[in-house]
């Protein structure tokens, strides 16, 4: 059904614009016989105080961050109790005969609670990398339809040439009818807060250089390249604005930035606690699944009455993981 009163499309950047860096959580359990989903569970139990989110909202530098993030990552005493629950809460596969951790989950082990890890050592900086590196790769079918809604882009050939994407197509005549915003957890400071008042460790880290690192972390233009900043008319980023989704005042402050109220904006985000979060300030909300991103924008399209979708390029299938 459309929806004539927008005036916005807000699109989450990592898992909707770009890859999911969610997949690479879980190969990465799937490689260290970690249970399915339990990396998130040990990111989301921590709440606003954990590493992770201290470092989306621009408040620890990158050294610091991989050395809190492993150890909170690897802090079984911490994750198990919340992994039972998570388990509990979702209610479906095996009961485990005998659950080496049942004194972890209060003598209430749930029936899909599977073996649980009596130790983890988890390198923040190798799953952070891998995670960096997975999402940075665009969605041709996203970045066409934010090429379609837009009307055109700076320098439409260049950026095409840089996102391997198809040749222009004719464009809807509604050019400049939405606001077109990003809205995002992210890091993109200067190469300087890489380093920030804590230096790495010259005996563990004996060839470091900012380049180096950004090479490693997939960030060689930068977290935020131009080339993604391009496709938008704002660019929200949690570390710039002190606050990350989904924490409404970081929903309220994009949609003061751009002149609109929350009902009048459309948000597409693969995280279900940051549509929620969105739903309850009154925006429209699509949930953009892995691999499931030309649905979604069939969805959009509805809302928006223009065609998003025609001849795009189906997703190869992915794993899907949720925090």
């Amino acid at each position: 059904m459309s929806s004539p009163h927008l005036k916005a499309v807000i699109f989450d950047v990592g898992g909707v614009v770009c890859r999911s860096p969610l997949i690479a959580i879980a190969e990465y359990e799937r490689e260290h016989g970690i249970p399915n989903n339990y990396i998130n569970c040990a990111i989301t139990v921590r709440g606003s105080s954990g590493a992770w989110q201290k470092f989306e909202r621009g408040e620890m530098s990158l050294f610091p961050f991989y050395e809190q993030f492993g150890q909170q990552l690897s802090d079984t005493r911490v994750n198990n109790p919340a992994y039972a629950q998570y388990c509990k809460r979702r209610g479906t596969g095996k009961p485990h005969p005998h659950p080496p951790d049942a004194h972890l989950c209060n003598g209430d082990v749930p029936p899909a609670c599977p073996t649980l890890p009596t130790a983890l050592h988890i390198d923040g900086r190798e799953l952070f990398g891998r995670m960096m590196r997975e999402s940075g790769e665009f969605d041709p079918n996203v970045v066409e339809a934010i090429r379609r809604i837009r009307g055109s882009l700076p320098s439409p050939s260049s950026l095409r040439a840089a996102l391997s994407l198809t040749p222009a197509r004719s464009l809807d005549a509604a050019a400049g009818r939405w606001r077109v915003i990003a809205l995002t957890n992210n890091f993109s400071k200067s190469d300087a807060d890489i380093i920030g008042d804590a230096p790495p460790s010259p005996a563990r880290y004996p060839n470091f250089s900012v380049q180096s690192e950004l090479e490693f972390l997939g960030w060689a233009d930068g977290a935020t390249p131009p080339r993604l900043r391009a496709l938008f008319d704002d660019f929200c980023d949690s570390s710039t604005l002190g606050m990350r989704k989904p924490e409404p005042g970081i929903y309220l402050l994009a949609c003061t930035r751009n002149g609109i109220k929350p009902t009048e904006a459309v948000f597409l985000d693969d995280l279900g606690m940051n549509l929620k979060a969105a739903q309850t300030l009154g925006m429209e909300t699509i949930q953009v699944p892995i691999g499931g991103s030309r649905e979604a924008l069939k969805k959009l399209e509805a809302k928006l009455g223009i065609d998003l979708t025609s001849g795009g390029i189906e997703p190869a299938e992915r794993t899907p993981s949720k925090l």
